[in-house]
């Protein structure tokens, strides 16, 4: 029997999945389900696939899914698809506690399923080039912003923008945390919609993530400190550059060739009597969420662990909820004038 593959959820995550799918594994890609019938139906049209009319006829029609819901949802139906043998993407976060979280990874390791969590940044081309020059970070920045999504309001910015840049930063530093500070403030929503966190790691290193879900620009992008050289990459542009010492012998660029240098050009600029090399970072561009499909499918086939399994995702999930908690507490004991009356 051919592998088939399904997207549970047809808001606007459910919708790009299921575009995706059509282009990925068009035939593969069997059906959609979502309580909303008639929403399912009209994405199903769109890709020429079908609309299920129960979990049960859903659960029967696929091999693997994808699960785009509200998170409220995420554990009863990745459980459910689980305990049917059903490989299992589920969007971040992977659940709304670390005990649900829990639950679904055993499951998955005593089926050996393939549990996915949506962490698509870790697809992003960006990162692989960050990896492959990375050996001792020692600060890392991230700024993620947007403006106000009207989605995902049931979770606060740090569970819906920055667990994003927390996962990968657990992944790149790979080290126990020693400590954390986190602030935040809610403007449009009754949680945080914009946050700073701050984590110390025993190894030394120190990360500074910065969100807003209120913002008049968007912004993805990361900084990594390390002894020999400082990368700076921008996750939407899928481009960056590396900084780095320059050897003696360089000379200065041109100001002309400072003012119009376009992205990849190396420039040679002096600061404080010491020459730096600023060098465009080669990124082969391509679509996140597509890599992160194609990977889900041929890990669901090849019984191989995912990139980001539910352990990470478990992890990040972890993180992100102390950070809100000392967000709460931070709130309780700094009440602002307006919620003291």
């Amino acid at each position: 029997m051919s592998f088939r593959i399904g997207v549970i959820g047809t808001g606007h995550i459910g919708r790009l999945h299921a575009r995706i799918l059509s282009e990925v594994a068009p035939g593969e890609f069997t059906c959609v389900y979502d309580t909303n019938l008639e929403a399912a139906r009209e994405v199903a049209r769109a890709h020429g696939v079908r609309a299920t009319a129960s979990m049960e006829d859903f659960i029967e029609s696929v091999d693997a899914a994808t699960v785009a819901t509200p998170t409220p949802f995420h554990f009863t139906i990745g459980k459910r698809l689980l305990e049917a043998d059903r490989h299992v993407l589920i969007e971040k976060p992977i659940t709304e506690t670390t005990a649900d979280a829990r639950v679904l990874v055993e499951i998955a390791r005593e089926r050996r399923l393939a549990l996915q969590v949506g962490h698509v940044e870790r697809f992003n081309p960006v990162l692989s080039a960050l990896e492959t020059r990375l050996h001792h970070p020692r600060f890392i920045e991230s700024h993620r912003l947007s403006p106000y999504p009207n989605r995902s309001t049931e979770i606060g910015v740090v569970l819906d923008l920055m667990i994003h840049d927390l996962e990968i930063i657990l992944h790149l530093v790979r080290s126990p945390l020693l400590s954390v500070d986190a602030v935040g403030v809610p403007v449009l929503s009754s949680s945080e919609d914009i946050a700073n966190a701050r984590l110390h790691f025993e190894n030394g290193c120190i990360a500074n993530l910065t969100v807003s879900r209120v913002s008049p620009e968007r912004m993805r992008k990361i900084r990594v400190f390390q002894e020999d050289c400082y990368l700076s990459l921008d996750y939407m542009r899928q481009e960056g550059f590396v900084y780095r010492m320059a050897e003696e012998h360089r000379k200065e660029s041109s100001l002309l060739t400072k003012l119009f240098a376009s992205g990849d050009t190396t420039i040679v600029s002096e600061f404080a009597g010491r020459k730096i090399l600023r060098e465009p970072v080669p990124i082969e561009k391509g679509e996140p969420l597509k890599r992160e499909l194609a990977d889900f499918i041929r890990c669901s086939k090849a019984g191989a662990e995912p990139k980001v399994s539910g352990r990470e995702g478990t992890a990040a999930l972890e993180l992100a909820l102390d950070i809100t908690r000392r967000i709460q507490a931070h709130r309780d004991a700094h009440p602002s004038p307006s919620s003291s009356l």
